[in-house]
């Protein structure tokens, strides 16, 4: 198994947050890449990041429409994504336990659709932006809050601890940030919080809702189902399985007890990923991660 195999394996074993966490610092690392070989190269490499970020006037937004969602995976700086990813792996971890994997990725997407839609009013709609020139939105703010309010909502008087500070209820604390972003407007970074806010409010409508049996995100989920199964391999034609089947009858009825070598067995399976979420992926033995591996082919 090659270096690349055994890296596609771990990513498959990461739960949905440190998959998200994993694909905001790897954008965040190639693109300081670029920056680093632009500036060698005595270039800018500010048209490729323009291509992802969220711009404020609409015009531009409709020849990047993509942009909607991409620049919620970048960011401008270490501190940036830190507190971003540190956020979101808190808040997240507790989203899942109550909710879906799935449906993590449903307020993380729609959560910054709904920031970046304050993002674009709020510069067009407040006399106070009015005379802000080029202004561009970027960062996984907007999608965090959304995860960070959708779970206070939910589970609004858990109780969890913080270092230095005890027991407090997780609602206090998705009110802190709520109350943080709201005074800050005027200091500076305006649309930025603003955008916050618009995904705190998705949130916090996603959570209210669906404990009311309503789903405002299964439409969102089915469009995403459908666009990853366009990229899902065809499965093989029935045709040739019925073929084989015929060749290999009479063998199979001389020797009915004999074991299905092929076939990977499944309480290995589910051994193997039982070591991995007690000990994580690098306590399996190079045999447990190639058994795993040619076992996720089959």
């Amino acid at each position: 198994m090659s270096q690349m195999d055994d890296l596609k394996l771990k990513f498959k074993s990461f739960s949905i947050i440190e998959k998200l966490i994993t694909v905001n610092v790897v954008v965040f690392i190639a693109f300081y890449f670029i920056n680093t070989f632009a500036y060698l190269f005595d270039s800018s490499s500010g048209f490729i990041t323009d291509w992802f970020t969220f711009p404020k006037e609409l015009g531009e937004f409709l020849t990047k429409p993509w942009s909607v969602v991409t620049y919620a995976f970048l960011h401008s700086g270490f501190w940036h994504i830190a507190s971003n990813m540190i956020i979101l792996y808190f808040s997240g971890k507790y989203f899942v336990s109550y909710l879906t994997g799935k449906r993590v990725l449903t307020v993380y997407f729609l959560g910054a659709i709904m920031g970046a839609i304050f993002y674009m009013l709020s510069y067009n709609l407040f006399p106070a932006f009015s005379k802000v020139g080029s202004s561009v939105l970027l960062g996984a703010s907007a999608s965090v809050m959304a995860i960070l309010i959708a779970t206070a909502a939910y589970i609004p008087h858990m109780s969890v601890r913080l270092m230095f500070i005890g027991s407090v209820k997780f609602w206090w604390i998705a009110t802190f940030f709520v109350i943080l972003d709201v005074i800050q407007i005027p200091s500076g970074n305006a649309g930025g919080h603003i955008a916050h806010l618009g995904g705190a409010l998705f949130g916090y409508l996603y959570a209210v809702q669906l404990k009311k049996g309503n789903d405002i995100g299964s439409g969102f989920e089915k469009f995403m189902d459908a666009t990853v199964s366009m990229f899902k391999p065809k499965k093989k034609s029935p045709l040739k399985t019925v073929h084989k089947a015929k060749k290999s009858k009479n063998a199979v009825s001389k020797k009915p007890g004999a074991p299905k070598i092929k076939n990977p067995n499944q309480a290995e399976i589910d051994a193997i990923l039982d070591k991995i979420s007690k000990s994580g992926y690098d306590s399996l033995t190079k045999q447990e991660k190639d058994f795993l591996f040619k076992a996720g082919k089959d």
